[in-house]
C-alpha cells in the first residue's frame, strides 16, 4: 500500500512539478530583472552582432519584437505544459475539462501577471501583452489539442490491425 502511495505522489510530482516551476519561472521574469533595460544589455549586443549595421530604430523595434515573442511563447509553455498534466490527472473532470482548465489557468496568469509587473517599478502593466500572453497559450493548446486527436487516431488505427 506505501509503495502505491509513493508510486502516485512521484506521478503528481511528475506531472504538476514541470507547471509549478515554469509558474515561478514566469513570476521571476516579471520582477525588474527582465525589465526591458535589463534585455536590451543582452539582446542589443547579440543583434548588434548579428547585424554589425543595424540601426538603433531597427535595434529598438528587434528588442521591442523579441520582448513580445518572449511573452507569447512563455505563454505557451505554460498553455502546454498545462494541458500535459490536467489532460493526464487523475480527477476525471480535471481530464475531461483539460483543454478550459489550461485556458482559465493561462488567463488567470496572465493577467495577474501584468497585474504584478504594475507594481514594479522598471516595468509596465499591460492588457495588450495580456492578449498577447493568452494567444500564446491558446495557440500552444489548440496544437495540443491537434497532437492528442492524431495520437488517438494512430492508436486506434494500431489496435484495429
Amino acid at each position: 500500500m506505501e509503495i502505491q502511495r509513493s508510486a502516485g505522489a512521484w506521478r503528481r510530482i511528475w506531472r504538476y512539478g514541470p507547471l509549478i516551476a515554469w509558474m515561478a519561472f514566469i513570476f521571476f521574469a516579471s520582477t525588474g530583472e527582465f525589465s526591458a533595460d535589463n534585455t536590451s544589455r543582452i539582446i542589443g549586443p547579440l543583434l548588434k552582432w548579428l547585424f554589425p549595421g543595424i540601426s538603433e530604430e531597427r535595434l529598438a523595434f528587434a528588442h521591442f519584437i523579441t520582448r513580445k515573442a518572449a511573452h507569447f511563447t512563455e505563454y505557451a509553455v505554460l498553455a502546454w505544459l498545462a494541458a500535459r498534466a490536467f489532460a493526464t490527472s487523475s480527477n476525471q473532470q480535471l481530464r475531461h475539462g483539460w483543454f478550459y482548465a489550461s485556458l482559465a489557468l493561462v488567463v488567470l496568469y496572465a493577467l495577474s501577471d501584468e497585474y504584478h509587473q504594475s507594481f514594479v517599478s522598471s516595468r509596465t502593466g499591460s492588457i495588450y501583452d495580456s492578449f498577447i500572453d493568452i494567444s500564446g497559450g491558446l495557440t500552444a493548446l489548440l496544437l495540443y489539442s491537434l497532437w492528442r486527436r492524431r495520437k488517438t487516431k494512430s492508436e486506434r488505427s494500431r489496435v484495429k490491425e
